[in-house]
């Protein structure tokens, strides 16, 4: 189980709204990466959290893990770092990322959770 809470939202996060994807990053970003980042911080540190078939919340919406990423779990847990795509590639899970279901862009606000089960 992993659970942190959304501190930041970076001012082109919407623009990525049309290709279905959202990056996550813990409070160590760069100020670029900031931009385009959902900064998060842990309440709870995630261990080998990110599993097909796994649910979890993220804000109001709640979703299923469908694929996961060779490097996914590392980077979440040393950096907070993964991309969440809301849509399923037919080309392969890039390695720090997750696929999840359903194909809904979440709508963020600061303050909000992310609890995954």
């Amino acid at each position: 189980m992993a659970k942190s809470i959304i501190t930041e939202i970076g001012s082109i996060v919407p623009e990525f709204k049309e290709e279905k994807v959202i990056i996550l990053f813990g409070p160590m970003a760069t100020p670029d990466l900031r931009e385009i980042c959902v900064i998060h911080e842990f309440h709870k540190k995630p261990n080998q959290t990110l599993v097909a078939g796994k649910e979890f919340r993220l804000g109001r919406h709640k979703y299923t893990i469908k694929k996961v990423g060779c490097e996914a779990n590392r980077n979440f847990e040393e950096l907070g770092h993964i991309s969440i795509y809301f849509k399923l590639s037919d080309d392969g899970t890039l390695p720090g990322a997750i696929e999840v279901e359903p194909a809904v862009f979440p709508e963020l606000n600061i303050g909000d959770d992310i609890c995954f089960e």
